[in-house]
């Protein structure tokens, strides 16, 4: 009698670690992970700052494909696909980064073109003017 008791203790307690095991499974795979609210926000602060460097202008596919990248982060945080939707915000503050620096680029490039022009115009008033006085 002690042995079928000693038996069925073993038993419940298999099923018991076996029943909790399951719960902590099953409450693992419905946890979901927080939105990365971090992400977007910086994805946002990159586009706009893009934008006001006038981005739109001088690199607009990147600036483009920067808002795409956001709008897929917010579709995938309202499809509770947490982990794509950080790696879409990261995606856009890198595009919207990229858009900034090739509008930089794009600017100082300009800048350096009028400089260039202005000495050249320099250089032709000196000779000529050094030119009349001979």
């Amino acid at each position: 009698m002690g042995s079928k008791s000693t038996f069925q203790r073993r038993a419940v307690r298999k099923i018991a670690f076996g029943l909790a095991g399951v719960g902590i499974l099953a409450l693992g795979a419905c946890e979901t992970p927080p939105p990365p609210t971090a992400s977007l926000q910086a994805a946002k602060v990159a586009i706009a700052t893009a934008e006001q460097a006038d981005a739109g202008h001088y690199a607009a596919g990147e600036l483009g494909e920067a808002r795409a990248k956001l709008e897929s982060a917010e579709g995938a945080v309202q499809q509770k696909q947490m982990i794509a939707a950080d790696r879409y915000a990261k995606e856009s503050s890198a595009e919207a980064g990229l858009a900034a620096a090739r509008t930089a680029e794009a600017k100082a490039k300009a800048v350096n073109d009028e400089m260039r022009h202005s000495t050249a115009t320099l250089i032709q008033e000196m000779q000529r003017s050094s030119g009349d006085q001979l």
